[in-house]
């Protein structure tokens, strides 16, 4: 049985973003497509509405491709119990009350059982400053908080 992933907004945007200027993003931009090239039929992928929506958002060219590249991916339900975990991780100062939809997709990922949530959100996500407060709050929902990585840690041995 293959570990099951959630895929966050941010490594389909790498996914399907022109090369970057920037060094360092031109770099997660590389490493996101020879991920998703060569690496992720290792998993069960799978995401949710939310990055259906923030998919959809801004120039109609770049969404296009974004949907495109997302489309294959099945959508978990954003059920009750993921939207009382999203506002527990909000309310609770753990997520800023900015970044509502992070905290959904964290709280989709833990509902759901999903083993990983692989995202380039470093800062409100993969942040290692907030996972044993990510972890607590699950936990005290009744959930395991996923392992919360970058496409480069999932290259394999």
């Amino acid at each position: 049985m293959k570990p099951k992933l959630y895929v966050e907004t941010s490594v389909i945007s790498y996914l399907t973003a022109r090369p970057s200027r920037d060094v360092i993003v031109l770099a997660h931009q590389q490493l996101t497509r020879k991920w998703w090239e060569g690496h992720r039929q290792r998993f069960d992928l799978c995401t949710s509405a939310i990055l259906v929506e923030e998919v959809s958002a801004g120039s109609p060219q770049a969404a296009r491709k974004r949907l495109e590249a997302s489309k294959d991916l099945p959508l978990l339900d954003v059920t009750s119990a993921a939207r009382d975990l999203a506002n527990e991780l909000v309310s609770s100062g753990v997520i800023a009350p900015g970044h509502v939809r992070d905290a959904f997709h964290i709280a989709v990922a833990a509902v759901h059982g999903m083993d990983y949530l692989v995202t380039w959100n470093c800062t409100h996500i993969a942040n290692a400053e907030l996972r044993e407060r990510l972890e607590a709050a699950c936990s005290e929902g009744g959930y395991r908080l996923p392992i919360i990585c970058t496409p480069e840690e999932l290259m394999g041995e």
